[in-house]
C-alpha cells in the first residue's frame, strides 16, 4: 500500500495544482475581459479557443509523446503552459488571448494525458476504481478552489496571471520527481460518431448538450455574476459553490439512475435544471445568497448530465467496448464545450448578462425534447452481451483517464480466454 500511496499522492498533488491554476485562469480572464470592456461574445470566443485547443490536443499530443517520451513531452508542455498566463497580462487583446487560450488548451490536455497515463501505471485492475474516484474528487475541489484564489491581490491586474504561472510551475515538481516508471504509450480505441449515434441518439445528444452547458458556465459564469451586480467575494463563491454542488450531487443522482431507467432520470434532471435556470434568470438581479444557493442546485443537476449519458450508453454495449464508446462521448463533449461559450456570449450581448441563464434553460429544454422524442419513438440498439453498468462520476479530461474507468475493470473481470481470440 505504501508503494501505491506515495506516487499517487505526488501525482494527485501535481494535477491538483494544475487544475487550481486552470480554474483561476478562467476566473481571471472573465474578470479582466469585463474590465477591458470585451463583449460577452468576444469573451466567449476567447474561451472557445481553449476548448478547441483541448480537442485538437487530444490528437496532436499523443503523437508528440510517442516521439519524445512522456517525461520530455511533459517538461516541454509544462514550460510553455507556465509562460502563457504571464503573456495574457502583457497583451489585453482578444486576438492575442484567443491564440494563447488555444495553445493553453493544447498544452494542458498534453499534461493531463501524461499524468493520467502515470496514474494508470500506479493503479492495478483492482484499484482503478479508487484511483479514478480520487482523481475526480481532486479535480472538483481544485477547480472550485481556483475560483476563490481570484480574491488574492488585484484581480484586475498582474497578480492572478502570476499566480497561475506559479501554480503551473510548481505542479511540475511532484510530477517530475515521481518514482513511477514512464508509461508505455498506448492508442485509445476509436468509435465512429455515426455508429455511436446509432447505438444511442440520447447519449450523443446529451454529451454535446452537456458540453454546451459546462463550457459556457466555466467561460462566462464570472461575466454573468459581475454583470448582475455580485460582489467580488460573491462572484467567486457563486462559481465555486456551483462547481462543488456538481461534484457532490453526482453521487445521489447516479445512484438513483442505477435503480431506475436512466433515460427517465436524465429527462427529469434536464427538466429540473431548466426550471432552476429559469428561476435564476428572474432572480438574477435579486438576493445574491439566494442565487448562490440556486447555483449549488443547478450545478448538482446539470453537472451530472454527462455522467448519466455515459452510463446510459454503456448500458447498451458489450462491456469490452467501454473505452471506445466513452472516448467518442468525450470528443462530443469537447465539441459542445467549444461551441457553448460563443453561443452563450452572443445571447448575453443580445439580452444582457442574465441571459446566460436563459441560454442554459433553452439548451436544457432542447435536451428534454430530444430525450422525450427518442425515448418514445425509438428503441435502443443494445449489444447482445450488454448489461446495465454502474454510474460513475465523470468529468472532462483526456482519453488516458478512461483507462481507469472502473467499468473497464468490470469488463476485464468478465473476459475469458476465448474472448481474447488467438
Amino acid at each position: 500500500m505504501r508503494n501505491i500511496l506515495i506516487p499517487l499522492a505526488s501525482l494527485l498533488s501535481g494535477v491538483g495544482m494544475l487544475v487550481v491554476g486552470t480554474g483561476l485562469l478562467f476566473a481571471a480572464i472573465g474578470a479582466q475581459a469585463s474590465a477591458a470592456h470585451f463583449s460577452s461574445l468576444v469573451t466567449g470566443l476567447v474561451n472557445s479557443a481553449y476548448f478547441a485547443g483541448f480537442v485538437f490536443g487530444t490528437y496532436a499530443c499523443p503523437v508528440i509523446i510517442r516521439r519524445v517520451g512522456h517525461i520530455r513531452a511533459f517538461a516541454s508542455m509544462a514550460t510553455v503552459a507556465s509562460a502563457l498566463p504571464i503573456m495574457h497580462a502583457l497583451w489585453a487583446n482578444p486576438w492575442a488571448w484567443g491564440t494563447l487560450r488555444f495553445v493553453t488548451g493544447v498544452c494542458l490536455v498534453g499534461l493531463y494525458i501524461v499524468v493520467e497515463s502515470w496514474l494508470n501505471v500506479v493503479a492495478n485492475s483492482q484499484q482503478r476504481g479508487k484511483v479514478f474516484a480520487a482523481y475526480m474528487a481532486v479535480n472538483g475541489v481544485a477547480l472550485a478552489l481556483g475560483q476563490w484564489l481570484i480574491l488574492v491581490g488585484d484581480r484586475y491586474g498582474f497578480v492572478p496571471f502570476a499566480l497561475v504561472s506559479i501554480l503551473f510551475s510548481f505542479a511540475m515538481l511532484p510530477i517530475t520527481l515521481t518514482p513511477v516508471s514512464e508509461p508505455v504509450p498506448t492508442d485509445a480505441p476509436k468509435l465512429g460518431l455515426f455508429e455511436l449515434f446509432f447505438i444511442s441518439p440520447i447519449g450523443v445528444i446529451a454529451a454535446v448538450g452537456s458540453g454546451l452547458l459546462n463550457g459556457a458556465f466555466f467561460s462566462l459564469g464570472t461575466v454573468f455574476a459581475q454583470g448582475v451586480g455580485f460582489s467580488e467575494a460573491g462572484t467567486a463563491t457563486f462559481m465555486a459553490a456551483t462547481i462543488l454542488g456538481g461534484a457532490v450531487f453526482q453521487w445521489p443522482v447516479g445512484h438513483l439512475s442505477d435503480r431506475h431507467d436512466r433515460r427517465r432520470v436524465l429527462f427529469l434532471v434536464c427538466a429540473l435544471s431548466a426550471a432552476v435556470a429559469v428561476a435564476g434568470y428572474f432572480m438574477a438581479q435579486g438576493n445574491e445568497m439566494l442565487l448562490i444557493g440556486l447555483g449549488v442546485v443547478y450545478g448538482g443537476l446539470s453537472f451530472s448530465i454527462y455522467g448519466l449519458c455515459v452510463a446510459h450508453v454503456n448500458d447498451l454495449i458489450d462491456p469490452s467496448r467501454v473505452l471506445e464508446v466513452t472516448g467518442g462521448l468525450l470528443l462530443l463533449y469537447g465539441i459542445g464545450s467549444t461551441v457553448g461559450p460563443t453561443l452563450g456570449g452572443a445571447m448575453m450581448d443580445w439580452m444582457g448578462p442574465e441571459a446566460l441563464m436563459l441560454y442554459f434553460a433553452g439548451t436544457l429544454a432542447l435536451l428534454v425534447l430530444a430525450i422525450w422524442r427518442y425515448s418514445i419513438h425509438s428503441t435502443p440498439h443494445a449489444d447482445e452481451h450488454a448489461v446495465k453498468s454502474d454510474y460513475v462520476v465523470m468529468g472532462s479530461g483526456s482519453q488516458a483517464v478512461l483507462q481507469m474507468d472502473p467499468r473497464r475493470t468490470a469488463a476485464e473481470s468478465h473476459t475469458t480466454p476465448a474472448d481474447l481470440g488467438p
